[in-house]
């Protein structure tokens, strides 16, 4: 793994990782869980391939439920996409969200320092994606198999975002399923990927396969 030259300013870009949850729960949000555990792999990896150009943070909630309306992940996430915003003002924002993480990960696309969403296996749900501002670049990556949440509602989600202009990619997963345990490195590297764009390295999407693209639609398979 090539690491990034570490620069003596201010950082490129900011990362905000979110992990996933559940539908209904109150019970408190812990950074041991199997959702927080399924992320870590993605924020240490993207902190060391790319050093001091990026300054990376895993969120955490306070319950580990959506709620229904309560929305009960937003205001964590939030707040901790404020923080990283006052500390180093100026500099874009990108959000990586799984599972619940990436239906909050939408919602927070609306806010303008949002520059990129990876939605990971998102569990879009009422068409979240129309929160996202036409500046982001989207990609979201989810697999075949996944029974937890729905590969054919994020495509669509991808479709409109497309027909508006977006700079949007929807990249299927053939036979993955929701946890990313398999494939694992094909997720990993999408990820570094994703975050490489913003720093100025040159980057291919993996897998390229992506279905619905303003911008990757022309690439072959890597």
């Amino acid at each position: 793994m090539r690491i990034a030259s570490q620069p003596d300013g201010p950082p490129e870009v900011l990362v905000l990782v979110l992990p996933g949850g559940t539908d209904r729960s109150y019970r408190p949000f812990r950074p041991w869980q199997g959702s927080a555990l399924r992320m870590y792999p993605f924020t240490w990896s993207i902190r060391l391939r790319f050093g001091r150009s990026v300054v990376v943070r895993q969120a955490r909630y306070r319950v580990y439920g959506w709620n229904g309306g309560q929305a009960s992940p937003m205001p964590y996430a939030r707040a901790q996409l404020d923080e990283l915003g006052r500390a180093h003002p100026g500099v874009p924002i990108v959000v990586i969200g799984h599972s619940m993480g990436g239906r909050a990960g939408a919602r927070l696309a609306a806010d303008p320092r949002v520059v990129g969403l990876l939605a990971l296996a998102p569990w879009w749900q009422y068409a979240d994606w129309r929160h996202i501002h036409d500046g982001v670049c989207v990609v979201a990556i989810h697999g075949t198999a996944d029974e937890r949440t729905y590969p054919h509602r994020t495509e669509k989600g991808i479709g409109e975002l497309v027909a508006r202009g977006v700079d949007a990619a929807f990249i299927p997963v053939h036979d993955g399923d929701h946890a990313m345990l398999d494939h694992i490195g094909l997720w990993q590297r999408a990820a570094l990927q994703f975050v490489g764009r913003f720093v100025g390295y040159d980057v291919t999407l993996a897998p390229a396969e992506a279905t619905t693209s303003s911008r990757y639609s022309g690439r072959n398979s890597a």
